[in-house]
């Protein structure tokens, strides 16, 4: 039998001296997205909140075998009440775009799944924007089912403080 084709990437979990490969990501990121101007987060608040005292979310790192990055996946745990689970939230999966169609964003989202039965969660699942049509085909082939009756729901900016001052 033959030996299985390695891919053309190595994927790793990220380490603090990745901070600013990652800020840069996220900062592609929202730029294909048309959102750079939302971007507020700095290399010393993602320090914090991915390598501090109580890390919020972890990433995986993908690299071109001569140590290119080509893209990264950000996630937290979550809780499913109704399974009476953990979860595991992706936030963001960016591939460059010189660098896909060569198995990083399958491989990444394989990798979310491996951690998710590992971790004896319940579901893996994520956000897509309505206009991602290429994204939203990649994601359906994986599996995924898009929850077309669902709707997200967020407080930020200055409803936030306000909402968290509001007397019930």
């Amino acid at each position: 039998m033959p030996a299985a084709a390695t891919p053309p990437f190595t994927i790793r979990p990220a380490t603090e001296t990745d901070v600013p490969l990652i800020l840069t990501l996220i900062r592609e990121l929202a730029e294909f997205e048309g959102l750079l101007h939302e971007v507020t987060t700095d290399e010393a608040a993602l320090r914090e909140q991915l390598f501090g005292p109580r890390p919020a979310a972890e990433v995986l790192l993908g690299f071109e075998a001569d140590g290119t990055p080509m893209g990264f996946a950000l996630f937290f745990q979550n809780f499913s009440t109704f399974l009476g689970r953990p979860g595991i939230y992706l936030e963001d999966l960016y591939v460059r775009p010189d660098k896909r169609r060569r198995g990083l964003g399958r491989a990444l989202l394989t990798r979310l799944a491996q951690f998710a039965v590992e971790r004896r969660c319940g579901r893996l699942e994520w956000a897509v924007l309505d206009w991602n049509e290429n994204a939203i085909g990649f994601y359906k082939n994986m599996g995924a089912r898009v929850m077309e009756d669902w709707r997200i729901c967020r407080v930020t900016g200055g409803a936030l403080p306000n909402l968290a001052a509001a007397k019930s």
